[in-house]
């Protein structure tokens, strides 16, 4: 007997190609939606592959016909409209509909932490949780006034070996490997969460088909409690070269990097530490099994391997320069 038949709206991202190897693991009959665009991540065996636009819904009809599932997941949905034309297309035909949100939707600072479920949410001046909290209302309306089965699970800075979980990316070990510092907000003792893209696809595989889940709101993190600090010497350690940094305030960034300084202000400044009883009661046994010093190591090996990988910012190595200033580190 086949696990549940799962549509996986995205399947070549950084979460859902993770996801996508777990669910064909697990047994799962997945069929992944794309636009066939990306190649980065390739689908794994076993996984039925259909091309169409999420946003155009003749492209839709036309992929997937009149099928049904046991679980809908979409890893794609951005605003609002992604998400009425969902509930409209989908009712009826799951038996669950996940959407993949974002722990940015928790109000910052937070009040009290360890953040739960039921902290509170709020908008912000950062248009990405702004729009995935309002995607978040839209689906618990429909739950609750027409019975649409969905669940929100809420994603909390995953990343993979192809990710650098730092604003600066390659930029931060290309400077340290030239001798100048990275610059790191505040005085880089805030913390933080990263989540290792095949921890979160272990929880999500739990959750999915899981009609306890239904109606219900879940993050899935890792229990690891990190530094900014903290993150940059892991991966220096990984780049094999000595960890330099200066501190700068998040507003200080923001004028040399105003697209910096909106995420730091509005999101990476502010302590974030999570509860993941939730997501232990509904997935028995779950846990992240990735420390960040191993998933360093995966990171740098990977950008190693091939150097058109090391793709240096000019713009923000020079700002950087300018945030140092004849600072040593």
């Amino acid at each position: 007997m086949s696990g549940p038949r799962v549509l996986m709206l995205g399947g070549t991202g950084v979460i859902s190609a993770a996801c996508a190897r777990r669910f064909v693991s697990d047994g799962f009959d997945v069929t992944v939606l794309t636009r066939g665009r990306t190649t980065l991540r390739p689908l794994p065996e076993g996984v039925r592959r259909l091309t169409a636009d999420v946003h155009d819904d003749a492209s839709m009809r036309a992929a997937l016909g009149d099928e049904t599932f046991d679980a809908v997941v979409n890893f794609v949905g951005y605003v609002p409209a992604d998400i009425t034309a969902d509930v409209a297309r989908y009712a009826g035909r799951t038996g669950q509909y996940v959407f993949i949100s974002t722990g940015s939707v928790y109000a910052r600072p937070v009040p009290d932490l360890p953040v739960t479920e039921s902290s509170a949410r709020r908008a912000g001046n950062f248009d990405y949780p702004a729009q995935k909290l309002r995607c978040e209302e839209e689906l618990e309306r429909a739950f609750r006034y027409e019975g649409f089965p969905a669940t929100i699970v809420r994603a909390a800075h995953v990343y993979d070996e192809t990710v650098f979980p730092t604003l600066a990316g390659w930029t931060v070990i290309d400077r340290w490997r030239r001798g100048r510092p990275a610059v790191v907000h505040g005085d880089g003792t805030s913390l933080w969460n990263l989540t290792h893209a095949s921890d979160f696809a272990v929880g999500l595989a739990g959750v999915v088909a899981r009609r306890a889940a239904v109606g219900e709101s879940v993050h899935i993190t890792s229990d690891e409690p990190l530094t900014w600090d903290g993150i940059h010497h892991c991966l220096a350690r990984a780049a094999g070269v000595e960890p330099r940094i200066v501190h700068r305030s998040s507003s200080d960034i923001g004028r040399e990097i105003a697209w910096m300084g909106t995420v730091l202000q509005e999101d990476f400044r502010h302590s974030m530490f999570y509860d993941n009883s939730k997501i232990k009661r509904l997935v028995p046994g779950f846990s992240a099994q990735v420390p960040f010093e191993r998933g360093a190591r995966e990171i740098l090996r990977w950008f190693d391997a091939d150097p058109s990988r090391q793709q240096v910012d000019a713009e923000l190595d020079a700002a950087f320069d300018r945030l140092a200033g004849d600072c040593d580190g």
